[in-house]
């Protein structure tokens, strides 16, 4: 994978990861925190999530317009998402990471207890710490009463100027992400499709070596 395709991939990844596991947030707007909460009932309720979405990349002094579009299948702290032309893959202990372009998997192991990585499993705690919060504006979009909540990260050195989360207020679900960066970037992640309780097979989240019989794996741990 090219390296400006590796650096899009893994700006792209920690929003779609930023969107689908992190709804919480400490109270100090009632509303929203009152919001959050359902949302985070919501997902609780779930045995797992399919979802299908698009992702944008704007900046317009950089004249970048980027556009892409994914998956990601969730179930506690499994997920399988593709993204980009690439597959990550994490069965609980480790995530495989799938390069077509290149016939390379990466396999590393993952520290659920480090408190700076990011997984499923941590689904309802990523905003828990770092961010100001409050009630923001409704829109309708494509008939769905979207409430926004406004995140502003405590971090001034953080390149992220503030983040929307827009909820579907009948379905108590996240129906897109907003990141407007300090340098005019703004990424976009819409769901359009959002899937839960799916009969899943067996092997779903199951790294099957000899599907890739010629590709080089790289053992990073």
């Amino acid at each position: 994978m090219k390296k400006s395709m590796r650096n899009l991939f893994k700006t792209g990844f920690a929003v779609v990861v930023t969107c689908f596991i992190s709804v919480a947030a400490t109270a100090q707007d009632k509303k929203a925190q009152d919001l959050l909460n359902e949302v985070t009932a919501k997902v609780k309720s779930y045995d797992n999530i399919a979802i299908d979405f698009k992702y944008t990349l704007n900046n317009t002094k950089e004249n970048i317009n980027q556009e892409s579009s994914g998956n990601v299948v969730m179930k506690g702290n499994q997920y399988v998402l593709n993204f980009m032309g690439v597959t990550k893959l994490y069965d609980g202990k480790k995530v495989y990471t799938i390069v077509p372009e290149d016939e390379e998997i990466s396999i590393s192991k993952v520290d659920e207890k480090d408190a700076n990585t990011i997984t499923p499993s941590k689904m309802l705690t990523f905003f828990n710490k770092g961010y100001k919060f409050k009630w923001d504006i409704q829109q309708t979009v494509k008939g769905k009463k979207l409430q926004y909540i406004k995140l502003v990260p405590d971090d001034k050195k953080d390149k992220r100027k503030e983040i929307l989360v827009g909820i579907d207020t009948q379905t108590k679900q996240i129906y897109n992400v907003i990141e407007l960066g300090k340098n005019g970037t703004k990424t976009t992640l819409v769901v359009n499709s959002f899937k839960t309780n799916q009969t899943l097979p067996k092997n779903q989240f199951t790294f099957v070596e000899s599907k890739y019989p010629n590709y080089y794996i790289n053992k990073l741990d």
